[in-house]
């Protein structure tokens, strides 16, 4: 499998590289944003993730994202920063990332993330691991349609291009309708990893998804909280009490 990592630091980046060959990985690097996207877009074989700076010369790591979504909205994108503000995140996850580590950083627990993410999101058929659940073709809910097969949900007559974990994240709230999920499980079932990991990354999610579906998202009628445990997502806002 193919990784592109997207950072301008060179010992780090020859670092990345080296670990990751170890592991198994093909690793292409790119130093800036305008050789990423001209190397994603021109890859002969899709990369199965992306590891992304965010401070770069010449394009920010933002618009890269940007860019890649535009491009494909499935792989996974793994943000690699040192930027620690609560708005850094919320930014980089409104742009399309799937997840966010700052440096430093511990080079395990990045290994193990870009292994769940790959394995819980494989680019083709031959990639899907045992047991793995196809979802239904399509989904509907009170005027709202979600369609799996090309990552997309019409919601009152405008169509959202949704990221492959926005859409497994939805797809679980589905499947456990009417259930209280906390953020642990959430965290185990959609993102493969451990609760250790700060949980504000499902609550960004959720905002994301909320701006989509929801009239008011600051008055949910579907995506709703619970507090001090999670989330429940609900198709019948009539049918539910709202802790």
């Amino acid at each position: 499998m193919k990784l592109l990592i997207v950072e301008d630091e060179k010992a780090l980046a020859e670092g990345l590289k080296f670990n990751f060959e170890e592991e198994g990985y093909e690793v292409v690097h790119a130093g800036d944003g305008p050789m990423a996207i001209e190397l994603f877009e021109r890859a002969e074989t899709p990369f199965a993730l992306v590891i992304l700076d965010l401070m770069l010369p010449s394009m920010s790591g933002y618009e890269i994202c940007r860019k890649i979504r535009e491009f494909d909205g499935q792989v996974p994108i793994l943000v690699l920063s040192a930027r620690t503000l609560s708005e850094d995140r919320t930014r980089a996850f409104d742009c399309g990332t799937d997840q966010y580590m700052t440096k430093p950083f511990v080079l395990p627990e990045l290994i193990s993330r870009v292994r769940n993410l790959v394995e819980r999101h494989p680019r083709s058929e031959g990639d899907v691991s045992p047991g793995t659940i196809e979802p239904p073709d399509t989904y509907a809910f009170d005027g709202i349609e979600v369609d799996f097969r090309t990552f997309q949900l019409t919601a009152d007559g405008t169509v959202y291009d949704l990221t492959k974990l926005e859409l497994e994240l939805l797809r679980y709230f589905i499947a456990h309708e009417g259930e209280v999920l906390s953020r642990p499980e959430i965290l185990e079932n959609v993102w493969g990893i451990d609760s250790n990991v700060s949980t504000r990354t499902i609550d960004n999610f959720v905002m994301r998804l909320r701006k989509i579906i929801e009239v008011n998202p600051a008055e949910p009628r579907y995506l709703l909280s619970v507090r001090g445990t999670g989330y429940r997502f609900v198709e019948n806002m009539d049918a539910a009490t709202v802790d």
